[in-house]
């Protein structure tokens, strides 16, 4: 069966593992609503192929994925002054999460060779993952708060090193796509509270150190670290490692019971047209893209 081809991805699907690859490298890979929809179809249809057995996510290009694409954001389908009806709207902004859950969901397992920047959108990507795969060529001493964060936010890393953030609410929205629930689950809900909160970054070893990533390896390796470690999973018989990924998701599910990602996409649109909201947006891409462009 012939791969689909998609407007913003690259699918190899050749078994028994493929290769999927956020392909806007001229954007980060930004995660717009294009990319978002594509995401679930290629899920969707990698689920049909009983013969692949592993698929590895990456990004194209310098970085992971920068997160969401303001330029391709499908929040612009969900105001009030868009004139679609309410059931629209809040489909609109559950799109993020439906992305996640259905990479989540998938038979096969799923890893994420993260590299560059894993912003936002990017960190719940790979959380939706089974296993992640990160660059980082050395210890860069990452600062953590205060003054010391926004020196660590100017330090050179890397061209290719896995820089992670959540600057949602720094930009004046709460983390949605079923992020908090996630990063609960995998980091525990004080990590989550900090990491979230003061949307400072955090570096591939301070991520494996705290149980997020499960391997981390220098830049010019990583890709061959996610393949070697496929290649680990193909080995292993198809059943018990099938059922042992449902086990522990379905354990998962239940520590976190309560821990419901239903409204995400209500509280996203209501905090993304808050005046205080609007302005913190802003501020936050004034400081950044103009950063950028220094």
């Amino acid at each position: 069966m012939t791969a689909p081809s998609f407007q913003t991805l690259a699918l190899a699907a050749t078994a028994p593992v493929a290769r999927l690859t956020l392909n806007r490298p001229e954007r980060l890979n930004a995660l717009g609503a294009t990319m978002m929809r594509e995401l679930i179809e290629a899920a969707r249809w990698l689920d049909g192929r009983p013969d692949v057995r592993v698929v590895i996510v990456s990004g194209a290009g310098r970085a992971f994925t920068a997160g969401a694409d303001l330029r391709d954001s499908p929040v612009t389908e969900a105001s009030t002054r868009s004139g679609n009806s309410w059931a629209v709207r809040r489909e609109v902004g559950q799109l993020g999460l439906r992305m996640a859950d259905a990479i989540e969901s998938m038979r096969a397992v799923t890893i994420a060779q993260v590299h560059g920047y894993a912003v936002g959108g990017g960190v719940v990507l790979m959380a939706a993952c089974d296993l992640r795969v990160a660059a980082e060529d050395a210890v860069h001493g990452y600062a953590v708060g205060g003054d010391a964060q926004v020196a660590g936010r100017h330090q050179h890393h890397a061209a290719e090193d896995a820089v992670l953030s959540i600057p949602e609410v720094e930009l004046g929205i709460p983390l949605a796509w079923g992020g908090i629930p996630r990063l609960v689950r995998e980091i525990g809900p004080a990590l989550t509270k900090e990491l979230v909160m003061t949307c400072r970054r955090f570096s591939p070893a301070e991520a494996k150190a705290a149980g997020f990533v499960n391997r981390v390896v220098p830049a010019a390796r990583v890709a061959a670290e996610a393949e070697a470690l496929a290649a680990e999973l193909v080995r292993m018989p198809s059943v018990p490692l099938t059922i042992t990924k449902e086990h522990v998701n379905s354990v998962t599910r239940a520590m976190g019971a309560g821990s419901t990602s239903f409204s995400d996409g209500d509280a996203l649109l209501a905090a993304t047209f808050d005046p205080e909201s609007l302005e913190a947006a802003q501020k936050y891409l004034a400081r950044t893209v103009g950063r950028k462009r220094d």
